[in-house]
């Protein structure tokens, strides 16, 4: 009896649209999930007619596929995975490959591939960006693990991945846990773009006086041009959609203004600390993000400190453009950031990463999908180790050209009491990482002064420790 090529285990959203995706391209499933009742409802659906089998224990789903066993795990990241993984290692064979296709913390995808290693067995974590409709149709994959592994793969990831006319958005990232820590700052990078539109959907609303019918054209003309993205996309389909419970009002005004989140932007800024890295952007997105959740707070402050009555912008369409150059500059910033922690780490973890495929893979299929990710693998594929985005000659005559704009538009966000945190780091990152000689001369010699950490000189070689407090 012939064997499926490809199995799935977890049938919640991504694992059900990723598994038809995998059939619908020519490579016969075998599905498992705990509940055996959601395997069979999804056979009996949505797979109903299609080259797929659903298990009903993890027995009968690994005798279903043939060999080398191609597995993809999709459930909840941590405990879930390991417990999987667990009850499925005794019933495998070595040469058997198992992927984590979770948004799994690096660190835990870095324990298992060790633990995995003198098994025979092939562990893999893989990145998978783009939501539902990216899973049926297309996501940008993000694999690392082992390379043989990844060649078995590569035939089935290859067809299922979002095509884009510089070839499928999927590569092989580097070794080890390298696909999920690229994965994780492709969604600090998300939150930083998120972050930044919303900053620029305030001031539009609030200084530039614009109705949500007027954002939606403002949105869908900015969609044609340098923002043209996936996220610009949605915010102007979201921005004056009508609330369908019958109030007559745009859903937007109705929605509650705390901001969720699943931990993978905290994770960005936590491995940019441990590294060493500045990511002000996506760490402002964060903090932002946590301030909202603070909403009975966020209203006794307000009635305590009261509001700046905003000045509406004597030039509007004027406005449009400054709001439009500064959201532009910071996003350049945001991924700017993004890209030297992944550098950095590329460094500190022996990846063997590249950086040009990374920005290419995220071309489609994902969510921070973009046009101007074509400057980005453009500027690494001529300087493959470049240090900064901001030194790529491209972006520095972008930046030089509209530097006036954004820091304009924070002045004018700062007078009228429009919060922008993210525009407001993006700034401070540029300015700090283009002035030569900075203050913390200042910090060296107040270290030095309360706890002899020394200081080298601008004058002469060596290091140096200086009794602050002796008398003459």
């Amino acid at each position: 009896m012939a064997k499926q090529s490809f199995g799935v285990i977890g049938l919640a959203v991504m694992g059900e649209n990723i598994a038809l995706n995998i059939e619908r391209n020519g490579f016969p499933i075998a599905v498992y999930n705990r509940t055996t009742a959601v395997t069979e409802k999804f056979i009996a659906t949505r797979a109903a007619g299609k080259n797929a089998v659903g298990a009903k224990t993890l027995q009968e789903f690994v005798a279903a596929l043939e060999r080398p066993r191609r597995i993809l795990i999709l459930v909840k990241a941590g405990a879930p995975v390991d417990a999987v993984m667990e009850e499925l290692k005794p019933l495998l064979e070595p040469g058997d490959i198992v992927i984590d296709g979770g948004n799994s913390h690096y660190p835990d995808t870095e324990r298992r591939a060790k633990a995995w290693e003198p098994t025979g067995l092939k562990f893999f974590g893989m990145g998978v960006s783009g939501g539902e409709e990216g899973a049926l149709w297309g996501p940008s994959l993000m694999p690392g693990g082992d390379r043989q592994a990844y060649e078995d793969l590569k035939p089935i990831l290859t067809k299922i991945a979002a095509q884009t006319d510089d070839g499928p958005c999927v590569t092989y990232i580097g070794n080890r846990s390298a696909g999920h820590f690229v994965k994780m700052v492709h969604n600090g990078i998300e939150y930083g773009d998120m972050q930044l539109i919303a900053e620029s959907y305030a001031l539009l609303k609030h200084v530039g006086g614009f109705s949500n019918d007027q954002l939606h054209h403002i949105f869908t003309d900015w969609n044609q041009g340098e923002l043209s993205s996936f996220l610009i996309e949605i915010t102007a389909k979201v921005i004056n959609f009508k609330d369908d419970q019958g109030t007559g009002h745009d859903l937007v005004d109705l929605i509650l203004d705390q901001a969720g989140q699943k931990g993978t932007g905290k994770w960005t800024t936590q491995a940019a600390l441990d590294l060493g890295v500045a990511i002000p952007t996506i760490t402002a997105a964060v903090d932002a993000r946590l301030l909202s959740g603070r909403k009975q707070e966020r209203v006794a402050a307000e009635k305590a400190y009261g509001r700046p009555t905003p000045t509406i912008a004597a030039d509007p369409k004027a406005f449009i453009q400054q709001v439009r150059a500064a959201l532009y500059l910071s996003k350049i910033c945001s991924y700017a950031q993004g890209m030297s922690l992944i550098l950095e780490a590329d460094s500190a973890f022996n990846y063997e990463l590249n950086l040009p495929e990374i920005a290419r893979i995220w071309k489609a299929g994902c969510i921070i999908r973009a046009q101007f990710l074509d400057k980005i693998t453009a500027a690494f594929r001529a300087e493959p180790k470049l240090p900064n985005l901001l030194m790529a000659p491209g972006f520095q005559k972008e930046m030089a050209e509209r530097i006036g704009s954004l820091r304009e538009v924070i002045q004018i966000a700062a007078k009228n009491g429009v919060a922008t945190p993210a525009m407001s780091a993006s700034l401070a990152y540029f300015d700090a990482y283009t002035t030569a000689r900075g203050s913390a001369n200042l910090i060296q010699a107040q270290r030095d002064f309360f706890g002899a950490h020394t200081y080298q000189r601008t004058d002469r070689d060596g290091t140096f420790h200086t009794e602050w407090n002796a008398k003459a």
